[in-house]
This record gives structure tokens, sequence and C-alpha cells, in this order.
């Protein structure tokens, strides 16, 4: 049992240090998009609602990494919150070249994600963890 402890431990570190280092890619490689961006948007001495669009999604990324190390958690609603963003620049971007149907489709896609994240929100107010899981689980 003890060596079973021990390899689990083991093993754990192993899992955290790849982690971590996921979590530092991630993170230098959207800095580096964000920079990246700005530079772009030097270049062409223009900023259109696409490129602050982007700027924020990039900044959503690094709000999740940084939670994700404060608290150890991640909440569903960053990723949900990403993709609300991502489909609506989609529609800034290709508006003229989207069909109507495709148009509708993104559209619905966005009031999907909506109400799942209002979905997520009503239960964790309604229905909260109980306070023993609530310690060892996310705040989504």
């Amino acid at each position: 049992m003890l060596t079973k402890s021990k390899n689990a431990k083991n093993a754990l570190t192993i899992l955290e240090v790849f982690e971590n280092i996921g979590l530092i890619v991630i993170s230098v490689a959207t800095i580096y998009a964000l920079y990246q961006e700005i530079m772009f948007m030097i270049s062409n001495r223009a900023v259109t609602l696409a490129d602050l669009l982007l700027l924020f999604l990039y900044l959503e990324v690094l709000a999740m990494v940084s939670l994700y190390y404060s608290s150890g958690k991640l909440p569903i609603r960053f990723p949900l919150y990403i993709s609300i963003v991502a489909l609506a620049r989609y529609i800034i971007i290709d508006m003229k070249s989207l069909e109507k149907d495709e148009l509708i489709y993104i559209a619905i896609a966005i009031l999907l994600i909506s109400f799942a994240t209002l979905v997520i929100r009503y239960g964790h107010i309604k229905f909260p963890y109980p306070e023993h899981v609530r310690k060892d689980s996310s705040n989504d």
C-alpha cells in the first residue's frame, strides 16, 4: 500500500509538471499572438472591431490561465464566454460573405451557448455544492 501511495504522488507530481508546462506554453503563445495583433494594427494604422474582439479573446485566455493558477480550478463559463466572442467576431469579419442560413446558425449557436451559461449560473445559485464538495470542486 505504501508504494502505491508513493507511486500515486509521483504520478501526480509528473502530471502537475506537464500541466504547468502546458499553461506556460499557452500563456507565451497567447502573449505572442497579442503582440502580433498589436503590431498588425500599428502597421495598418487602423483598429477595427474585429481587432478589438480578437484582443479581448487573447485577454480572456490569459485570464483563464491566471484564474487556473490562482485557484487551481477552471470555471466552465470562461470557455463559453470565449466561444461567444469568437462567434461574434466571426460574424463581424465574414458578414458580407455569409449566407443567411449560416448567419442564422451562428446566431443560434451564440444563443445556445448563452443559454448554457445562464443554466450553469442558475444551477450554482439555486443548487450550490455542499460545503465539503465546494472545497474540492470548481466554482463554475
